[in-house]
């Protein structure tokens, strides 16, 4: 801070010292006055100038040292008051500056509530025409038709939930409720969803279930299942999707395999990220890249931890390792 003041202050110091300078110069011409006396003065004044400057300092810094270890929020608690004209002037600006930005911050709150409330009512009408159209389905006479139909239905379907629950994921830890939930039910109704679909790439499933009951949120686990056991599908052809649950090192953890595309090593660290689709097959205009972002989202309000391991044109292999009983009790005490 010295620095900088001494640099903000460099004209006023340089002109101090020029007048020093110009004193010298004139006891030198002057023989009339004695040098002694001059060198007097000018020390005095150094003196004097240097204790000003110090006192000066110190005053005026204070509100900026101050300003420097004030952490920044939007409603200015606790931001030092000036007790210079100018540091007034800097405190009432700011004061102004934040303001405006509540307002707009406040309708910013406002426009994106009321954006989410309209999108969550628009997907929960539009559910109601597409269960309609299930039902139309079932009444198609050419099979091969009606599958492409089906397949169709279930991509909207499920783009749909992937939007409702993309909404309410930042409000997530307001509608948790852990309970014992049973494994074998939520992958069956996940796997019924998808049947005519896994019907139509000759894909069938192995379920190995050595742990039944979790301790999670099942309508959640429900979702995050769901992303992971569509991606297997999408990517597989003519396959078995292996489903284990097992314990590894005390921890409940449930296994989903597919031998299907797998993933690259390069893409491996990045399936994660909001967007990301892949680089080794990026023509694919079939992918949202929000399905995994959104899964591991999820996961993380539930203390589940996903791991994958992969190998290109081998497959895939995701574990959702679920936490301990006694991690999971800042959630139980929601």
């Amino acid at each position: 801070m010295i620095f900088s003041y001494l640099k903000e202050r460099i004209s006023w110091i340089i002109l101090f010292i020029v007048l020093q300078v110009i004193t010298l110069i004139v006891g030198y011409m002057d023989m009339t006055i004695p040098m002694k006396s001059i060198y007097y003065i000018v020390f005095i004044q150094f003196v004097i100038g240097i204790i000003f400057l110090c006192i000066r300092y110190r005053k005026e810094t204070k509100f900026y040292k101050e300003l420097m270890e004030w952490k920044p929020v939007i409603d200015l608690i606790d931001m030092p008051e000036g007790d210079t004209i100018f540091s007034k002037i800097v405190t009432r600006a700011l004061e102004d500056q934040s303001q405006i930005y509540r307002k707009e911050y406040t309708q910013l709150q406002l426009d994106v509530q009321r954006e989410k409330d309209d999108l969550l009512v628009w997907i929960h009408e539009v559910k109601t025409p597409l269960t309609t159209m299930q039902l139309m389905l079932e009444r198609v006479e050419g099979k091969e038709l009606r599958a492409q139909l089906s397949y169709e239905w279930l991509r909207i379907h499920l783009l749909l939930d992937q939007q409702l629950h993309q909404r309410r994921i930042p409000f997530m830890k307001n509608d948790l409720y852990i309970e014992n939930v049973d494994l074998q039910s939520i992958i069956n109704e996940e796997i019924r969803t998808l049947r005519s679909w896994c019907m139509q790439k000759g894909i069938g499933f192995q379920i190995e279930l050595n742990v039944t009951q979790i301790l999670s949120d099942a309508k959640w686990l429900h979702f995050i299942l769901r992303q992971i056991i569509t991606n297997a599908v999408k990517y597989s052809e003519n396959n078995d999707i292996t489903i284990e649950s097992l314990v590894i090192n005390n921890q409940h953890t449930l296994q989903i395999s597919d031998k299907g595309r797998g993933i690259s090593a390069k893409d491996l660290p990045r399936i994660f990220e909001k967007g990301f689709t892949s680089t080794k097959e990026h023509f694919d205009q079939g992918s949202s890249g929000m399905g995994l972002y959104l899964a591991v989202q999820a996961a993380d309000s539930l203390g589940i931890r996903i791991e994958v391991t992969s190998e290109w044109s081998r497959g895939t292999c995701f574990q959702l390792i679920f936490p301990k009983k006694n991690e999971l009790l800042h959630l139980t005490s929601m």
